[in-house]
């Protein structure tokens, strides 16, 4: 776990700065997602824990999931990866601000989405692109019309495009641009939290996400078997994966 996240307790352990991943774009394949998924189990138990930063190493947040785990065969254990570590970030009980820098994107801004906060670079880049490579956001689909509104959660899951931190900002979806986005989550941490009951506040995560927990715990698994027993048995999803794996543009047939 070492080697794919680094955990930075701060101020006598009531905040934490988590950084992943390990290579360029910081894919969430596999055991990266493991590895976050048992930083957030142990928050559970780290006392006097108030908040988690969350962000990922070198230039960009993440670009994603892992395309070659999206393939068939692969899919089923890489959405069950996803859903787990989602739902462990939500049952931390511990407010999560996200720091994005650089790229944000596929299950990177998922990830993001999850969290209660968003700080981004004024150069970041966020988007849901899953729909160019003939696939779908589970995640996104549920959590992005929820944070920003339907209008602006099916314009990113449905068109694909990628968007500026000033469009993010605007529609909700970033809370605050800064230059150095961790440090800026780690103060609004410091400002809001610092004072408060590290008890209390875990009640209080789990009273406010009460309803989105409860979401996700029954309507993702609905739309993970629409993605593997109906959209993986199309044409156009194993040709859209497979020409961005090959790096060529996809010949969709619609079907």
């Amino acid at each position: 776990m070492a080697d794919l996240v680094q955990v930075d307790a701060l101020d006598d352990g009531a905040f934490w700065r988590v950084t992943f991943g390990a290579a360029k774009g910081n894919i969430l394949d596999g055991p990266t997602m493991k590895a976050l998924g048992r930083v957030f189990h142990q928050a559970r138990t780290a006392p006097a824990l108030k908040g988690l930063c969350l962000t990922g190493a070198g230039s960009d947040f993440s670009f994603g999931a892992s395309v070659q785990e999206h393939l068939p065969g692969q899919v089923p254990a890489m959405l069950a990866d996803f859903r787990r570590l989602v739902l462990d970030l939500m049952d931390s009980g511990v407010p999560v601000a996200a720091a994005v820098r650089g790229q944000c994107l596929g299950g990177g801004l998922e990830l993001v989405s999850v969290c209660h906060r968003i700080f981004a670079s004024a150069e970041a880049r966020l988007g849901q692109p899953e729909i160019a490579l003939g696939v779908f956001a589970p995640i996104a689909s549920i959590v992005l019309p929820a944070r920003i509104g339907r209008a602006h959660g099916e314009d990113l899951c449905l068109t694909g495009r990628l968007i500026g931190a000033a469009e993010a900002k605007t529609m909700g979806l970033v809370d605050e641009i800064a230059a150095d986005p961790a440090e800026a989550a780690l103060a609004w941490m410091r400002a809001h939290f610092a004072g408060r009951s590290a008890s209390s506040l875990r009640f209080a995560v789990r009273a406010v996400r009460a309803d989105l927990a409860n979401r996700i715990r029954t309507e993702l698994p609905e739309l993970e078997a629409t993605y593997v027993d109906g959209l993986m048995t199309t044409r156009d999803a194993a040709e859209g994966l497979t020409a961005f794996l090959e790096k060529r543009r996809p010949v969709w047939r619609n079907e």
